[in-house]
């Protein structure tokens, strides 16, 4: 939840004008994240981070109105620390302080004060929250990354939040130790360091910072292994009909997360004039952009299938996606209570779902195949998040102001 938070903050900072009339409504989505963010850490040195038990919840298909599985809270605190939750969540409040720095100052300002003693929270008491409360959050939800790159990705957005000398100073001492070479092909809600280096490398594309030189090149380093035709990265493939896609379960994830800081860098780099360097070739800002918006056309149906991964949008989209409410009947059309178990009849029928969850973009394709099989049980592809949906938010601002890759635009 916080990634999302702090992914659809980073839309609206760098594109926020491409909204438009939507503008308002999306600091509306950040601002109710936040606002939770800020309940879950009002108790100092203290980050509540899980509402329920995964296992029982799972256990059940049943709608939110008849839920009875227990809502046990589990938190990190310096006995039990969670350096990656809480940086996340300092990187989410610090993002959104930013949103709202003009729009509500007084918020904005309670935000970023609180951003700064969780981050000291989780800088002082270090520790991956997946050894803190295993039994509680694994499988379903461990940190897999360690929670070093969250400390980095935590004071990056703290540095630029506050432009404190502290966190530029932490960045650079702290860059070897923790890792922000590591993995830079990597970015979402469990590994965030090619999020870092993009966003870190603006200060340097902006000649505000050669400080942070070895940034912009990881940076690069890591655009060239998206880019077809010069990437031989074995992690990073394209299906036949030009999706990205990475082994494993909901790849749509890292369809929207690396397409998000495509276009985020190639505004970096129009803006400074600059280009990717790959070895003995080179890439343009136009040519990330055009990578980007093919994944966004991909997603929206312009695929093999022409299936629209979004629902509710296009003429066909997934029916049966893998979420409770919408797929067991609404409180109106069946008042009767459907109890845990009751819920499997629904699960495992064929028929398409009940209620539409509108603008949901699920797992998709996970192969080189293109295909997809709209089924409920399948998880992997049918299943939406909102980590999935966030950085689309800020994607889609940008194209839809900007149809054209050849374009540049940002605030």
């Amino acid at each position: 939840m916080a990634f999302t938070a702090t992914l659809m903050s980073w839309g609206l900072i760098d594109f926020g004008r491409s909204f438009g009339p939507h503008r308002e409504e999306a600091r509306k989505a950040v601002r109710w994240a936040t606002d939770y963010l800020m309940k879950a850490t009002a108790k100092r040195n203290t980050v509540y981070v899980q509402v329920g038990d995964a296992f029982r919840d799972h256990a059940c298909w049943e709608r939110p109105e008849d839920m009875d599985t227990p809502r046990t809270v589990y938190k990190v605190d310096p006995s039990h620390p969670g350096s990656d939750v809480a940086a996340e969540t300092a990187a989410a409040l610090a993002a959104g302080s930013i949103v709202f720095r003009d729009a509500d100052p007084a918020y904005s300002k309670r935000l970023l004060d609180r951003a700064v003693a969780v981050f000291e929270f989780a800088d002082k008491y270090r520790g991956p929250y997946s050894s803190s409360l295993h039994a509680a959050v694994c499988p379903c939800y461990c940190d897999y990354s360690g929670y070093q790159d969250e400390l980095l990705w935590g004071a990056a957005w703290l540095h630029k939040a506050t432009r404190r000398r502290e966190y530029r100073e932490y960045i650079k001492r702290n860059e070897v130790v923790l890792g922000a070479s590591d993995a830079i092909n990597e970015f979402g809600w469990d590994n965030k360091h090619a999020g870092i280096n993009v966003l870190i490398s603006k200060e340097v594309l902006m000649g505000k910072d050669e400080y942070f030189q070895s940034f912009r090149v990881n940076a690069d380093n890591f655009m060239c292994t998206l880019l077809p035709g010069i990437s031989n990265h074995p992690q990073i493939q394209y299906s036949p009909g030009g999706l990205l896609f990475k082994v494993g379960s909901s790849n749509m994830q890292h369809v929207t997360q690396l397409s998000f800081l495509l276009l985020a860098y190639s505004n970096y780099l129009s803006h400074a004039g600059g280009r990717v360097s790959c070895g003995s070739s080179s890439a343009s800002p136009v040519q990330l952009r055009r990578v980007a918006k093919r994944q966004v056309d991909y997603i929206l149906g312009d695929n093999p299938l022409r299936m629209s991964y979004m629902v509710g949008y296009g003429a066909r989209f997934p029916r049966r996606i893998h979420h409770r409410a919408s797929s067991l009947p609404s409180v109106a059309a069946h008042p009767a209570r459907i109890g845990c178990k009751a819920g499997a009849a629904y699960y495992t029928s064929p028929a398409p779902n009940p209620n539409l969850l509108v603008g949901a973009v699920v797992g998709g394709p996970t192969d080189d195949s293109d295909a997809f099989p709209d089924a409920r049980a399948v998880f992997q592809q049918s299943e939406p998040t909102t980590y999935i949906n966030a950085p689309l938010m800020g994607l889609l601002a940008y194209f839809s102001a900007h149809p054209n890759p050849a374009e540049s635009g940002g605030d």
